[in-house]
Formats: structure tokens, C-alpha cells, sequence
């Protein structure tokens, strides 16, 4: 099932017969394109252009599809390509013994293997990233402690390209955090080879000012898996993109998010999972809470199931609740199915605000509505909590969304929200 973009009269500048990548984004046809191979408009996930250039792109106008919820006027300093300064994010890492750490210029493997920039400022950190940070799990090595990457930003602009890699049969956690404040264009790219079984959570608890884009790529080979759980609770404009494909027979992907969004806050993810191999397994659930004027979210799935991913079990869904007026979420599932043999696929998209029966329940067993709001709120968004599987992130969390409740219950739009 796709949903057709909508093309804009006119076209961008091209030479002929050169299709531009920017323009085919924005569904835009083409000058100088012969009759017989007129342009067809992008209309679905997997026919998105890439490049590592740049040039190729363009500099996004908000009509196209994988920009138009985004609020660009807030990333113009991520959209120029121009030499960032050092330092402007300090990096330390605490990886159990066994694990791998070195650099890759562009071009050394295994660098390069799945990544491929969709957009300009996952082209502009490829570029400007002269040597890109590897994190190895070597073969048949299970890690009983997680990989902690703590990313403190300092202020300014900043870019990264991370490589993270399970070999055959290993067994890891690895965290990404980010905290302080910066403008940081990143992308992560994910090898998870045969046997392998890899988690990745990417926890966002940025200052007010930050603004993080994340371009995140992943391959799953044969009979692995990988967990992948984004964060975001923290920070400005935080738009993190995951992209997996299931290439092996038998591989698995669970894609989870968790999202709090305050006043003025906009909290993003547009989620693609590719089934490409036979008998492969998908779960894709994200959750997020709004509150105040202004709070923003937007998901966009995509899930394609290929033609020889025979054999397919795949399952999409977004919730959102709304705790106060004037807070908005967007949701946007879709599903694409090129072959009839099947076990199953579906997907699911519900926004609403706080149930009355559940609030009566609870009231009617004496609990307070504060607390009762709280419990409800707690209880929405702990499932994804609870994914992760890392007891001490778990209680972090916890106590970090009791925070942002708190604000709620004491701002002027609590007293007056109306419940549905």
C-alpha cells in the first residue's frame, strides 16, 4: 500500500538528461528527459536516491516527501557543507575487554559496506568525516556488559560517522548517548553478521537548543538479529531516521522508539524496514507523550517486504498520547508487500488523549487523578522502557519521564486540558 506524493509545477535546473536526485524527492519531473523515460515521481520508501555527493541533493525546500514535517528553518547551519570545528563534541567510550575501537578512512572496509546517504546531511557528515570511529564485536565474543558511547556536546556544529560491528555469532549491547548541547549531523552504520545478535539504543537527552539529525543504516544478515530502540527526550529538533534490511534468511529486526515532547519541541523519526530475505521476522512499535503548546512528533513508517522474502512475519505500530491542547502528532504507517507468500503483515496508528474509563477506574479505587494520570502515562510508555533490557537505563528512564510529569501537572494547560 503507497501513497502517491504530490509534484510541484516546476522543475529544479538539470542538465540534460540528468535526473536530479533533490528534484526526484520532491516528486518534481524533469526538463531535458526524453518522452519514452519520463520521470516517475518517488511514491514509496525503497525507490528514495542516494548519494555520497553532496552536490547531488540539493539544498531541501520543505515540499519533499522526506522533509515536508520537518522544521528546516532551525537547520540551516546542518545544511551547509562547509569544514566544521573540532571539539565541538567530546566523546568517551567504556567498552567491556574484547572490543574492537579504531578509525576507517573513507574507502577502508568495512566502512561504506551498507551506508548510503539519503539526504544532505548524512551526505555532508560522509564527506567530513576524514576517519570514521569503529566499534568491533569480534566473532563468537558475548559481551556481559553493554558499550557505553557518551556524546557531550559543547556548542557549535558538529559531524559524525560511526561504524558499528557484530561479527558472526557475537552477542552485545551498545549505547549511544547524548547530552549538552550541539548542532550534530551523524550518521550510524550497522554490520550484524551471520548468527549475530546486536542491540542499539540511542538515548537523546540534549539540552533545550540541540539540534540532532541521525541518519542510521543497518544490515542484518543471515539467522541474526537486531534490536534497535531510539530515545528522545531532550533537545530542540532531534530527528532520528533508522533504515534496516533483514538480507538474511531467517534475520530479525525489532525497531522501537520512545518520545516525551515538551512545549516548542519537535521529536521525529521515519523508520524503514526492508524485508529482503527469506523467513525474516519484523516488530516495529513506537510510543510518545506530548504536552504543552507547540510539542511536536512526527512518525513516519515504512515497511516493504520484498519479492523472495517468502515466509515474512511483520508487524508496524505508532501510539501517541496527547496529555495537553495545543500539542500535535503526525503519523504516517505504510506498508509495501511484493510477494503473496506470507505468514503475516500489518500495521496500526492511534493519537488520542487520556481514556475516561481508565481514569474512572483507578479514581474509583481511591487514587487520586494526578496519580492516576501519572500511572496511565507510566504504564503507555514503560512497554518500550522495558524493551531495552539494561536495568539501570530502564530506572533512568523511568525517572526521567516522573520529570517530565511532573512539569505537566504543574503548567496552567493541566488544569484546563480536557480529557477524551
Amino acid at each position: 500500500m503507497t501513497t502517491p506524493t504530490e509534484a510541484p509545477a516546476v522543475a529544479p535546473e538539470t542538465s540534460q538528461g540528468h535526473i536530479d536526485p533533490a528534484a526526484r524527492l520532491r516528486g518534481a519531473r524533469q526538463p531535458g528527459i526524453p518522452e519514452s523515460d519520463e520521470f516517475v515521481p518517488v511514491q514509496t520508501r525503497s525507490e528514495r536516491p542516494t548519494s555520497f555527493d553532496p552536490d547531488a541533493f540539493g539544498t531541501p525546500a520543505g515540499t519533499e516527501v522526506n522533509w515536508k514535517h520537518t522544521p528546516l528553518s532551525k537547520l540551516q547551519a546542518l545544511l551547509v557543507n562547509e569544514p566544521a570545528p573540532h571539539g565541538v563534541i567530546d566523546v568517551a567510550v567504556s567498552a567491556p575487554d574484547g572490543v574492537e575501537q579504531r578509525r576507517l578512512a573513507v574507502g577502508e572496509a568495512p566502512r561504506g559496506e551498507v551506508f548510503r546517504p539519503e539526504d544532505l546531511p548524512s551526505a555532508i557528515a560522509w564527506t567530513q568525516e576524514a576517519e570514521a570511529p569503529l566499534i568491533r564485536i569480534p566473532q563468537n565474543v558475548e559481551l556481559d556488559e553493554p558499550v557505553v558511547v557518551r556524546l557531550t556536546g559543547r556548542g557549535g556544529v558538529a559531524h559524525a560517522h560511526v561504524v558499528i560491528e557484530a561479527q558472526q555469532h557475537s552477542r552485545a549491547t551498545v549505547i549511544l548517548r547524548h547530552e549538552g548541547t550541539a548542532q550534530q549531523a551523524q550518521n550510524v552504520e550497522v554490520i550484524v553478521r551471520d548468527g549475530a545478535a546486536l542491540t542499539l539504543v540511542s538515548v537523546q537527552r540534549w539540552d533545550d537548543d540541540a539540534i540532532h539529525l541521525a541518519s542510521h543504516q543497518a544490515r542484518v544478515d543471515r539467522d541474526a538479529s537486531l534490536t534497535h530502540v531510539v530515545v528522545s527526550l531532550g533537545g530542540g529538533v532531534v530527528r532520528v531516521n533508522p533504515s534496516v534490511e533483514l538480507a538474511g534468511a531467517g534475520a530479525g529486526g525489532k525497531l522501537y522508539g520512545l518520545a516525551f515532547s515538551d512545549s516548542g519541541q519537535h521529536l521525529e523519526s521515519q523508520v524503514y524496514l526492508h524485508h529482503k530475505g527469506a523467513h525474516t521476522t519484523g516488530d516495529v512499535l513506537y510510543k510518545a507523550a506530548l504536552q504543552g503548546a507547540g510539542a511536536r512528533t512526527v512518525w513516519i513508517g515504512d515497511v516493504l517486504i520484498g519479492p523472495d522474502a517468502t515466509g515474512t512475519d511483520s508487524y508496524e505500530a505508532n501510539r501517541n498520547l496527547v496529555l495537553t491542547e495545543g500539542a500535535r502528532a503526525d503519523s504516517i504507517p505504510n506498508l509495501e508487500i511484493e510477494t503473496g507468500d506470507i505468514i503475516g503483515a500489518g500495521h496500526a496508528s492511534a493519537t488520542g488523549r487520556f481514556d475516561d474509563e481508565q481514569l474512572f477506574y483507578l479514581q474509583a479505587r481511591g487514587i487520586a487523578e494526578d496519580e492516576a494520570r501519572r500511572l496511565v502515562v507510566l504504564g503507555f510508555l514503560a512497554e518500550i522502557v522495558q524493551k531495552i533490557g539494561i536495568d539501570d537505563l530502564q530506572s533512568e528512564l523511568i525517572e526521567a519521564i516522573e520529570a517530565e510529569l511532573a512539569l505537566t501537572e504543574g503548567s496552567p494547560e493541566a488544569s484546563t486540558e480536557a480529557s477524551a
